[in-house]
C-alpha cells in the first residue's frame, strides 16, 4: 500500500507520519523514536510536561504523580488515590495530543489506575499514484490503559498494565493489545527509589498495509534520588535497552550508550515551585541541525502549586524545526 502524504500540514507532518505508520521505502523514520517506527510508536510520546521536561527521565519518579503509571506500572501507590491529570501536547506541523490518567487505592488490595491517550495527526490532502489529488482524509491514535499496582513489603512494589492500542489512517485502521509489568524498590529514607520494566509486549491484531506492525517493546530500568543538602532530586531512566548493538555505525561506545540514557533534574525549592531540566542524547542526535550550540533532545519546564491544583508545563527542542509545548493540570478529585 503507497501513500503520499502532501497539502496543508508541511512536510513535517508528512515525515512524522511516515515515522509512526512506517511506509517502507520513501523515508527513513524520524529519528526522535527510538527502535523502528510502527503504527504504534505513538505509544512513545511523553505523556505529561513533567516527563516532558525531564527529557523521559520518569521511570523511577515515585511520589503522588499518576502519569508514573505510563513508565512503570509498579510506581502506582496509595499517595495517587483520586488523583486526575489532564495533559494537552501542541507538536509541529499541527499535530496534537492529550492524556488523561487517573488512580484509586484500595485498601488491603492495591492501587488501580486508567489512562487515555490521543493523537490527532490533523487532515491532509490525499494523492493517488498518478500524483492526482483526491479526497482530504485525516489520521488519529490512541491507546487506553488499565493498570494495577500492589506491595507485599514496604519497600518492594510490582505491578502490571494493559494497554488497547488503535490507530487509524484515512478509511483503514491498525489495532494491538500490549501489556507492561514492572519493579519499584522505594527507600523513603533515602528518597531512593530504583525500578525496572519492560513496556509495550503484545500482539497485533492488525496492521495498516501489507508490512505487519511491530509493538515498540521497550526494556528499562530507572533511578531516582533526592539529594540529600541540596533541594534536587536526579533521574536517571536506561530505555530501549532491548535493542542495545542496534545504534548507527559510526559512533562509539560513550556515545552508543548515551542512545540509552535520559537524564533529568528536577530543583524542589517549595511544595508550591519546581524548576525542570531534561536531556536525551538519542533525540540530541537524530534531531540536531546545527553544528554548534544546537539545543535538540534538551527539555525545559517548571511546576507550581496551588491549593490541590498542580500546574506544570515543558518546552522540548527540536533544533530549527522548533519547539514542542507541553501542559499538564493535576488535581485530586
Amino acid at each position: 500500500m503507497t501513500y503520499r502524504y502532501l497539502g496543508n500540514l508541511g512536510t513535517l507532518t508528512v515525515v512524522l507520519l511516515l515515522s509512526v505508520f512506517g511506509t517502507p521505502g520513501m523515508f527513513n523514520p524520524v529519528a526522535a523514536q527510538p527502535g523502528p517506527a510502527t503504527t504504534f510508536s505513538f505509544l512513545r510520546i511523553e505523556p505529561s510536561a513533567r516527563a516532558a521536561s525531564l527529557g523521559g527521565a520518569f521511570s523511577a519518579i515515585y511520589g503522588d504523580d499518576i502519569n508514573a503509571l505510563f513508565y512503570n506500572p509498579a510506581l502506582l501507590n496509595e499517595e495517587m488515590h483520586r488523583a486526575l491529570s489532564l495533559s494537552y501536547l501542541n507538536h509541529l506541523g499541527g499535530v496534537n495530543a492529550g492524556f488523561i490518567a487517573h488512580g484509586r487505592h484500595l485498601d488491603g488490595l492495591g492501587t488501580i489506575g486508567a489512562g487515555i491517550r490521543f493523537v490527532g495527526w490533523g487532515d491532509m490532502t490525499g494523492y493517488d499514484e498518478a500524483g492526482e489529488e483526491t479526497a482530504d482524509f485525516g489520521a488519529s491514535s490512541a491507546a487506553l490503559t488499565l493498570s494495577f499496582s500492589r506491595s507485599d513489603d514496604p519497600r518492594l512494589r510490582y505491578g502490571a498494565n494493559i494497554h488497547a492500542a488503535f490507530s487509524r489512517i484515512e478509511s483503514y485502521g491498525a489495532t494491538a493489545i500490549a501489556a507492561d509489568a514492572g519493579l519499584a524498590y522505594h527507600l523513603p529514607e533515602s528518597q531512593l527509589t530504583l525500578s525496572a520494566s519492560v513496556n509495550n509486549i503484545g500482539v497485533v491484531a492488525s496492521s495498516i498495509g501489507s508490512v505487519r506492525d511491530e509493538l515498540p517493546v521497550d526494556v528499562r530500568i530507572g533511578f531516582a534520588k533526592r539529594l540529600q543538602y541540596v533541594p534536587v532530586m536526579v533521574s536517571i531512566t536506561g530505555y530501549n535497552l532491548n535493542r542495545i548493538g542496534e545504534e548507527p555505525a559510526g559512533g562509539n561506545a560513550i556515545g552508543d550508550a548515551m542512545r540509552h540514557i535520559a537524564l533529568g533534574g528536577e530543583f524542589q525549592f517549595t511544595d508550591a515551585f519546581q524548576l525542570r531540566v531534561g536531556y536525551n542524547h538519542r533525540r540530541h542526535q537524530d534531531l540536531k541541525m546545527k553544528s554548534r550550540l544546537d539545543l535538540a533532545g534538551f527539555g525545559a519546564g517548571f511546576g507550581i502549586g496551588i491549593s490541590r491544583i498542580r500546574f506544570d508545563y515543558a518546552f522540548n527542542s527540536w533544533s530549527s524545526l522548533g519547539g514542542l509545548h507541553q501542559f499538564t493540570v493535576r488535581t485530586v478529585i
